[in-house]
């Protein structure tokens, strides 16, 4: 008798008439779950009603399309972290040689000039000149020698060629100091887009995070909900 006398509803989606204990009126939906009902029937809502089976439908594939969702924005994560990179021109490169392509025949010269004049074989060479240079002069002693002791003519040569020698030297320094601060440059430039490269990625991980705890949230909600209908239907 008392079930005879129970009141009877229509739902809205599937058109079955059903007791009011396996009802639920449209103004009680969450809204998320409400817009997703919404979307394959615009005319629901209202005064309407949806049976507990119908509403649990809709509730997992809410549910569905959120875990779709946060999928796809790992994976668009990825892909924007791979077209920022793509879009960006490295700056990595090789500064050493940019710098060598930008010099002049001179200041290649001098850099050929001053690398010879600190090596070994610029020492042996001289050494061997002096030391036949001297030889030379000291038999040639009772023949009228080129330049005889104490070898005036040597030292004003070393005298030159030490004149010479030295702002070849001073020039080739001022290029390598030029070379260095460009190369720091260089390095600061690749250190800075690397900071800025790992804070935009730690915000888009933390925005994710927090977007992932909401939503976990709602489907704990939906989940509840989903079982207090199901234990009130029993």
């Amino acid at each position: 008798m008392g079930a005879r006398s129970e009141k009877v509803g229509r739902c809205q989606i599937c058109g079955r008439d059903k007791g009011m204990r396996e009802m639920m009126p449209a103004a009680m939906i969450r809204s998320s779950v409400l817009d997703l009902i919404r979307q394959e029937y615009p005319g629901f809502g209202g005064e309407g009603y949806i049976c507990l089976k119908d509403l649990n439908r809709f509730r997992t594939k809410y549910i569905e399309d959120m875990i779709e969702v946060d999928k796809g924005e790992v994976s668009r994560l990825e892909a924007d972290v791979v077209h920022s990179l793509a879009e960006h021109e490295l700056l990595a490169k090789n500064v050493n040689s940019e710098y060598e392509t930008n010099l002049t025949y001179g200041e290649r010269l001098s850099d050929r000039i001053a690398s010879f004049g600190g090596s070994w074989p610029f020492i042996i060479i001289f050494f061997c000149f002096f030391t036949v240079w001297m030889l030379f002069n000291s038999v040639s002693l009772f023949w009228r020698p080129l330049d005889p002791f104490p070898y005036i003519l040597l030292n004003l040569i070393l005298s030159c060629l030490a004149a010479v020698q030295a702002p070849i030297i001073m020039m080739s320094q001022n290029r390598q100091e030029a070379k260095d601060r460009m190369r720091a440059e260089h390095d600061y430039s690749i250190n800075l887009q690397a900071e800025l490269e790992i804070r935009h990625l730690n915000e888009k991980f933390d925005h994710l995070v927090i977007n992932q705890w909401q939503r976990l949230l709602e489907i704990q909600k939906i989940q509840m909900e989903i079982m207090e209908a199901v234990g009130s239907s029993k």
